[in-house]
């Protein structure tokens, strides 16, 4: 797995935490903060991903 895929879905595990927090102690800026680590874990992992496939066509 190409390293950004992985630090991808890392960010994207740990935004879920945060937003779960950010949910369950009613504190809506650890909540935004977690939904916007995931777009950027989401994000990074579709880098990764797009990085991966056109070795995979060779």
């Amino acid at each position: 797995m190409d390293e950004d895929r992985s630090k991808g879905k890392a960010k994207d595990i740990i935004g879920t935490g945060k937003e779960m927090a950010g949910k369950a102690t009613d504190k809506k800026d650890l909540e935004r903060k977690g939904e916007a680590d995931q777009v950027e874990g989401k994000t990074q992992e579709a880098v990764g991903k797009a990085k991966e496939d056109p070795d995979k066509k060779k």
